[in-house]
């Protein structure tokens, strides 16, 4: 850990450039640029909710979110969701799109999936400006009176456990993507089974007993619920917080262990 971040600062600047480079290629040949950070979400926003807040509902039973404009619930979720989804195939691909710099340059390799989830967070970070955004107007326009305390500054934590959690799935994936060419399909799918689990546009308190253990085992809809709870100024699901901090610090180790101990085959794969 300590030789982690020592090559962190080592190569700083390396990590700096392949972030703007990763950032700069998510954006290339687009009129609009990176203002799609925030039209995208707000597209999806309006799309989700006029669609699944007439099939499935727009009122919780958990008091937590009673109350809650259903449009800023679809966007919390989706936001998150996309950030995750968008970091761990960033960070699958990393190694095998950068394999003429390793080739030639030698350099700590997890740089390279690292700062394709970094550039995706920094993007993430952004968007989050629509979500306050939409926020303020449903409050200004007086369709939603949020508890404005303590507990939003917890957001935070969800967002830490969402970052490692992300991190240890891309490094996994980053290993496994070069040997398994066919792991981006499976991934592909997985990434919509987990969408699906996740509660972006649908009330989880809403399902049935069974099927709401079923969603709860799914890391990403903790980290989603707390963040949402925290946001809309409620304390967090405790048992759903210890469960998603552990499953990314596992995740996150069980990443590293695993790159580590492949990384030197790369070369004779890429």
């Amino acid at each position: 850990m300590i030789q982690f971040f020592n090559n962190f600062l080592k190569y700083k600047y390396l990590m700096g450039q392949l972030v703007k480079k990763n950032i700069k290629l998510r954006y290339r040949r687009s009129y609009l640029g990176m203002l799609w950070t925030l039209i995208e979400p707000l597209l999806t926003m309006i799309v989700l909710s006029v669609v699944f807040g007439s099939l499935l509902g727009r009122n919780s039973t958990d008091a937590a979110f009673a109350g809650v404009p259903f449009p800023i619930y679809v966007l919390t979720g989706r936001l998150l969701y996309s950030f995750f989804s968008s970091a761990t195939n960033s960070a699958m691909r990393s190694i095998r799109t950068n394999g003429a710099m390793i080739k030639k340059v030698y350099v700590p390799k997890y740089i390279y999936p690292f700062s394709g989830i970094l550039a995706n967070f920094i993007i993430f970070l952004i968007s989050l400006v629509v979500l306050v955004g939409v926020m303020v107007f449903f409050l200004a326009t007086g369709q939603y009176h949020a508890p404005i305390n303590g507990y939003m500054v917890m957001t935070v934590i969800p967002l830490l456990n969402l970052f490692i959690l992300s991190t240890g799935v891309g490094m996994i994936l980053s290993t496994l993507c070069v040997f398994f060419r066919d792991i981006e399909y499976l991934w592909s799918v997985m990434l919509m089974l987990i969408m699906y689990c996740s509660a972006i546009f649908y009330f989880a308190s809403n399902m049935s007993g069974d099927t709401q253990k079923l969603v709860k085992l799914n890391p990403l809809f903790g980290v989603i619920d707390n963040f949402r709870r925290a946001f809309f100024g409620q304390p967090f699901d405790m048992r759903l917080l210890l469960y998603t901090s552990v499953f990314a610090v596992g995740t996150l180790v069980i990443g590293m262990i695993v790159f580590y101990r492949k990384q030197d085959s790369f070369i004779l794969n890429i």
